[in-house]
């Protein structure tokens, strides 16, 4: 069997026959080959041990005949600008989706891959895009509430129970449950944590097509030094939080009042979040 077609062979589903033929084969490459073969299964074993234990408190809901659990997450609490996007994410008892974790642990590429991922597995899916102008009226603390209480009402699947991310929130009729850490502890969560910010950061890099001085792409609407050097020059955009410094101290004219927008990308692929001047 030629080099080639030994790797053709051991990136599939080798048998238990042809490994221990492959074994005996005396060629370098052969064994390097096979060598890798069984890192990757080790790595494979290792990452499906580390979902399992992310599934704990989901399982344990699912021993007490709880069908359905969700996950709630967001991304934008401390940015000066942009929306702040939360999202629910209810997953099949049985899911298993292969470096799933906190989307602060994963690179942009891999959001966008397990971000499709989701999409395609989740039972349910509910994005909120709360407005800038519900930001400045509540607080940032208050409109995340308000804001996954809403998305959790609005899923297309209601599930009994909640897992949200270190947030207490109220909801009739539905078990929620505050978890600190909980996107690198629960795998609703880290779904949600994923849809999330996937889809603040796009909406970031929309904004930066209207609005280039601020850099919108690269700093998601954190207050970077040249961020901060374009507010200083250009003034705030109606996309820029009034209740943020260094904002709230311009003293400006409030942004037009604008509802939150709330979507599930399962059922409205075609969904585009409007950017106005």
């Amino acid at each position: 069997m030629k080099i080639s077609e030994v790797k053709e062979l051991l990136a599939g589903e080798p048998t238990a026959e042809q490994l221990a033929t492959l074994k005996d084969d005396e060629r370098s490459g052969v064994q390097k080959l096979v060598a890798a073969y069984y890192k990757r299964l080790e790595k494979a074993a290792l990452e499906k041990e580390r979902f399992a234990k992310m599934l704990t408190y989901e399982k344990e809901y699912y021993a007490q005949g709880v069908r359905y659990v969700a996950g709630v997450d967001e991304a934008g609490r401390g940015p000066l600008a942009g929306p702040l996007v939360i999202a629910a994410v209810i997953l099949p008892q049985d899911v298993f989706i292969s470096g799933l974790n906190d989307s602060k642990q994963i690179s942009a590429v891999k959001r966008d891959k397990l971000y499709d991922e989701i999409i395609a597995k989740a039972v349910a899916i509910e994005v909120n895009i709360v407005s800038v102008s519900n930001i400045d009226k509540y607080n940032i603390y208050s409109a995340t509430q308000r804001g996954m209480a809403e998305v959790l009402e609005h899923l297309p699947v209601r599930p009994q129970v909640a897992l949200i991310d270190a947030m207490p929130v109220q909801v009739k009729d539905m078990e929620t449950v505050p978890i600190v850490h909980g996107d690198a502890l629960s795998v609703s969560i880290a779904a949600a944590s994923i849809i999330a910010k996937v889809t603040r950061d796009r909406i970031m890099e929309r904004l930066d097509e209207k609005f280039p001085a601020y850099g919108f792409a690269n700093n998601k609407g954190y207050g970077s030094g040249a961020h901060m050097q374009a507010i200083a020059e250009f003034g705030a955009t109606r996309w820029h939080r009034r209740s943020y410094e260094p904002v709230k101290s311009m003293q400006l004219e409030p942004v037009a009042a604008a509802k939150n927008e709330l979507y599930s990308p399962q059922l409205d692929c075609h969904y585009v979040f409007s950017i106005d001047a």
